[in-house]
């Protein structure tokens, strides 16, 4: 699926079935995944967590291979599985560490061990988002100004352990927002599509007029379009080919589609 912005104001987003289109001048409201949409995981305290288990990678590395894991980590959340559980959560730093240069070659003997390892290290951190999920993603707060300036309503859909709107008033990015939307909080997780009711609601907005913008496919765009909105695939590396959706690289290239779609 193309990338690039439609001069018609609309991409194929796969609503509705294949080929369906995503309204962008229409658009009135964009819904926003937390993790990795507007913040990554702690990535040089993963570094340092792995360091001491004798991996030496750098923060790079690790972002790129946080990437290539997501569309594996997808399919496991495909299977029922929820994406706050532990064993979730170590199936996803197990799944990242594959990806990793500098431990794949390891095997699968060993990749348990790191990865359990990685996951005591970072555990107690896990409880609070603003801990372990507290780097602002290059670009994110021109992005949600420029969405604003579309005139454009924000609404945070996350799962997530019940911090989310205390991690956004922390990084500064909470006042972009009409509400904020926290799994723990509603007590619906995605693909739940009663999740994403608790925003229409919260937000008044049509959901024939909303897309909503997340990093993994079995939850974020599965979960959307069971609730009758449009949905968005965040791509960073073009590890998604194939997926019957929309991408954009990040949020600033998204912002930048919506624009050039209303001046056309």
């Amino acid at each position: 699926m193309a990338r690039d912005a439609d001069g018609a104001g609309g991409d194929a987003d796969g609503a509705g079935g294949r080929g369906a289109v995503i309204p962008w001048r229409e658009l009135q409201a964009l819904f926003l995944d937390a993790g990795n949409t507007l913040v990554s995981i702690d990535f040089p305290r993963m570094a340092e967590a792995l360091a001491a288990s004798g991996i030496r990678s750098d923060v790079p590395a690790l972002e790129r291979a946080e990437a290539a894991a997501r569309p594996i980590l997808s399919r496991w959340i495909g299977g029922e599985q929820s994406t706050e559980a532990q064993g979730t959560f170590r199936f996803y730093l197990r799944t990242v560490l594959a990806q990793l240069p500098a431990a794949a070659d390891r095997g699968d003997p060993a990749l348990d061990g790191l990865a359990g390892a990685l996951a005591r290290a970072l555990e107690p951190h896990r409880g609070a988002s603003d801990e372990l999920w507290c780097r602002v993603l290059p670009g994110v707060p021109e992005a949600l100004a420029r969405f604003r300036a579309l005139g454009l309503r924000l609404a945070v859909v996350s799962n997530a352990d019940g911090s989310v709107e205390r991690n956004l008033r922390r990084i500064g990015l909470r006042q972009h927002f009409d509400a904020v939307i926290d799994s723990a909080v509603v007590g619906h997780e995605k693909p739940d599509p009663r999740i994403f009711e608790c925003a229409l609601e919260a937000l008044g907005a049509p959901r024939q007029r909303v897309a909503h913008v997340g990093d993994l496919y079995h939850a974020d765009v599965t979960g959307a379009r069971a609730a009758g909105l449009h949905a968005v695939l965040l791509d960073p590396y073009g590890d998604w080919d194939g997926v019957d959706c929309a991408r954009a690289r990040d949020l600033g290239e998204l912002a930048g589609r919506i624009a050039q779609a209303r001046v056309c």
